[in-house]
């Protein structure tokens, strides 16, 4: 059967073949169109003004009912942002609107949700020092600002969020500071202590992370930077324990 089936292959000439693989792409192409022209956009939510939040950075974290969290790094009570709700309804509700003071301000990441229903994330600007902050916030809508970056050693201004691993344990990065300014990979405990695991140099090893880590079977962290590297066109970086 199989010298059968070359030899009747063998009696497609040039122009037969490439009338064939026309067809084929043709076929593919018309697929493919049908498929871009069957997508839909539904708006679920406009950012009107302040008080409810406007001009968010990141993205959506959705609940396994359906409702969905983020962040607005502008409006709000006070214009530096909010944490908000939208319900399966698209009722919109402002779950913490950021004061831009001690308590942070203008978030440029999103949230991630705990088995409780406990939100954690990052201010790019406010605490204590203004280089940002890492903060919860609780089922009764209570803040709490787990670590304030001095903009120091320990890193400033996180543009990424956080990552929790089953200990409770925070990973994330910052944008800025650490020991050449040019951002650090940093782990923060249950007790609120911040350990920098990681302090770019701005050179071959990267710097300045808009990114934030995410981590392998093994506890290692994975993630990218702005800048640096051999092209100071950026790097990807694995971050072993």
């Amino acid at each position: 059967m199989k010298l059968i089936y070359r030899s009747k292959r063998a009696r497609l000439n040039t122009p037969q073949r490439a009338k064939l693989a026309c067809s084929v792409y043709c076929i593919g192409l018309m697929a493919v169109t049908v498929a871009r022209a069957s997508t839909t956009e539904t708006v679920l939510h406009n950012f009107a003004a302040p008080p409810h939040g406007a001009n968010p950075v990141a993205g959506v974290n959705r609940d396994a009912a359906g409702n969905l969290y983020g962040t607005t790094q502008y409006g709000g009570a006070s214009g530096a942002g909010v944490v908000y709700k939208l319900d399966t309804a698209l009722h919109q509700s402002v779950l913490y609107s950021f004061t831009g003071g001690a308590d942070g301000g203008y978030p440029r990441a999103g949230v991630i949700r705990d088995g409780a229903g406990n939100l954690y994330g990052t201010t790019y600007l406010g605490g204590a020092s203004g280089a940002g902050v890492v903060y919860k916030l609780d089922t009764t809508l209570n803040e709490a600002v787990l670590y304030s970056f001095t903009g120091g050693l320990d890193g400033a201004n996180p543009f990424a969020g956080v990552i929790r691993n089953p200990a409770g344990n925070l990973y994330g990065t910052t944008t800025y500071g650490g020991a050449s300014g040019a951002g650090v990979v940093y782990r923060l405990d249950t007790t609120g202590h911040e350990l920098v695991l990681h302090s770019f140099t701005g050179g071959d090893d990267g710097g300045y992370p808009e990114s934030g880590v995410i981590p392998d079977a093994t506890g290692a962290l994975y993630g990218t930077t702005l800048f640096g590297g051999a092209e100071n066109g950026g790097v990807v970086f694995k971050l072993t324990p």
